[in-house]
């Protein structure tokens, strides 16, 4: 047991880029209506830092990308929204995350060179935007995403 808990203080302590990164679980499926929700107080007003999207998924995934619909609230009531799409597998069906057996983690670009201008508390909302095509309902139960998870790293510019 001590061994274990020295290699992953090891692993944890060599992650030198990392400001902020949290996980939230979903029950193997994300639903059109579930907005996954993190809460954070900003880093500093005068560096940039790199923001990414990460996402755990397995083989019920069903679908070569994925739309998202983001959101940072910033602490003074500026909101900034964007829909996003992400390539999760190449036209072979091989997926583009990084992972052994079925869990695969994607790391997704969000904001490059982000400056969290104001001091305080933000909030970033992430919601699937999946549809089927030909339709304009979303799909209601997207499976296979296991989690969703929110990254803060340091910008070398």
């Amino acid at each position: 047991p001590f061994f274990i808990f020295c290699s992953l203080l090891f692993l944890v302590s060599c992650d030198k880029e990392r400001v902020y990164d949290e996980y939230k679980s979903l029950p193997n499926e994300w639903h059109r209506d579930s907005v996954v929700s993190f809460q954070l107080e900003a880093p500093d007003t005068l560096n940039n830092y790199n923001l990414f999207i990460n996402l755990r998924n397995n083989s019920d995934y069903k679908y070569s990308n994925l739309y998202v619909i983001t959101e940072i609230n910033f602490p003074y009531g500026k909101v900034i929204s964007d829909t996003l799409q992400y390539e999760m597998a190449k036209p072979s069906g091989e997926w583009l995350g990084t992972g052994f057996g079925e869990v695969k983690e994607s790391k997704l670009w969000y904001k490059e060179n982000f400056r969290f201008p104001e001091a305080g508390e933000y909030s970033v909302k992430i919601q699937q935007a999946m549809r089927k095509r030909d339709s304009t309902r979303g799909i209601e139960k997207l499976k296979g995403i296991t989690e969703v998870g929110f990254r803060i790293e340091n910008s070398t510019n």
